[in-house]
Formats: C-alpha cells, structure tokens, sequence
C-alpha cells in the first residue's frame, strides 16, 4: 500500500525527532547499570585471583553464596544496561514525518510513506507510561490491504480491534517520542484531509506494544 513514488517529503515537512539531548538521562542511567556490571565483574575476578572461593567452610559457605549471586546480579545489570543502551542510541535516528503527501517513518537506514490517499482514517492513541509520562503513538488506517512486510514499515503494523466502525483490524502505528505529540496532532491537523481525523483515544498502559516478528522480512 505505501507509494514508492514519493522520493522523500517536501521541504515543509514536520519532522518529529526526539533531540539527541533529551536522550542522555536514559543514556546516563544505561552507564550506571553497565558501571554496576564491571564492579560486579572486577570483584569476582578479584575473588578468583585471592582464592577467596575456595576458603570458606560452614556457615561462611551461606554468606559466600549470597555474594556470588549478589555479583552475578550486578553483571546482569551491566548486560541489560548494554543492551539498552545501544538499543536507545541505534534508535536516535529514527523520525516520524508528516508532510502534504502522507506520514513517513524513517528509520535511519531508510524511509517509507504511508499516503493519505489509501487511508480510511487517522488518529492518535494514548496511554500512561507512570504518573508524568504518556505515550502517543499515530494510528493509520488504510482502504484495502497493506504490505505487512515492508522492510520499514512491517514494525508498525498492529492487528488490533477497529478504531471505529467500517475501519480495519490491520493498521499502521507510528510511535511518537515524549514531548512531540502536539507537534504531531497539529501536523495531522495542517497536512491530512479533514474528513480522516478520528481524534484522540486513551487506552490501557502499554498500547505500543510490539510488533508481530512473523512479519519481519528475509534480509
């Protein structure tokens, strides 16, 4: 369904980026747990190295099992905080985009545009990530069928209830980053047909959710 005949938006495009900035508190924190993990790391090579592993007896074999565990649980920090920080810092790239064409999602590498002319409709989902931050996602319904296996786009597509009624189970969402869901509702608003403006809905913590890996195309 997305037109691969649209090259790249138009020079008035509202581009929907998250700033490098506003990623280093996240950044920040993936340091300190990759920091627990080399503790973690160092004090069991520390403990080789002096043959502490080796020493204890009785009652001290107890407390020696609660430190290695304690260690091991600081490396599994320092992995996950790996983890996510790369997974953060991959993804700073990534943009939504809305122009006069459609809403396009660029994911680093590459980009894909869904156009308005498919669609059924488009509006914006909500939910409550904790008490001060919400996530926003756009939710594109298209006409017909759409190609759930677009190199770009197949992450998006979400196989939910209907928005509404005469609209399809199979659709696109397109994440928003916090801070930019206004720009987004305004850029809808400027750029997109008045009759396709669904609103705004509020749904159940972690409406984003995942996308379906079945659909992930061969590399």
């Amino acid at each position: 369904m997305p037109h691969a005949s649209h090259a790249s938006p138009s020079p008035d495009a509202i581009v929907l980026r998250r700033s490098t900035l506003r990623l280093v508190p996240h950044l920040v924190f993936c340091l300190l747990l990759v920091g627990l993990g080399l503790a973690g790391l160092v004090g069991l090579v520390v403990a080789i190295a002096q043959g502490t592993l080796g020493e204890a007896e009785g009652v001290e074999v107890i407390a020696l099992v609660k430190g290695v565990l304690g260690v091991l649980f600081m490396m599994a920090l320092g992995v996950l905080g790996a983890v996510l920080g790369m997974a953060i810092w991959a993804g700073r790239r990534t943009a939504v985009i809305v122009d006069r064409a459609g809403v396009w999602l660029d994911n680093g590498k590459a980009r894909q545009i869904v156009p308005w002319d498919v669609l059924a409709g488009v509006g914006m989902y909500w939910s409550r990530m904790n008490r001060r931050v919400k996530q926003h996602s756009i939710e594109l319904c298209p006409r017909g069928p759409i190609d759930d296996r677009d190199p770009v786009l197949w992450t998006t597509v979400r196989d939910e209830e209907p928005i509404g009624p005469g609209l399809p189970r199979l659709r696109y969402r397109f994440p928003l980053r916090p801070g930019t869901q206004d720009r987004a509702r305004a850029a809808i608003q400027q750029f997109a047909p008045a009759h396709l403006w669904l609103g705004e809905v509020q749904r159940e913590p972690g409406h984003i959710g995942r996308p379906d890996m079945s659909r992930r195309p061969p590399r």
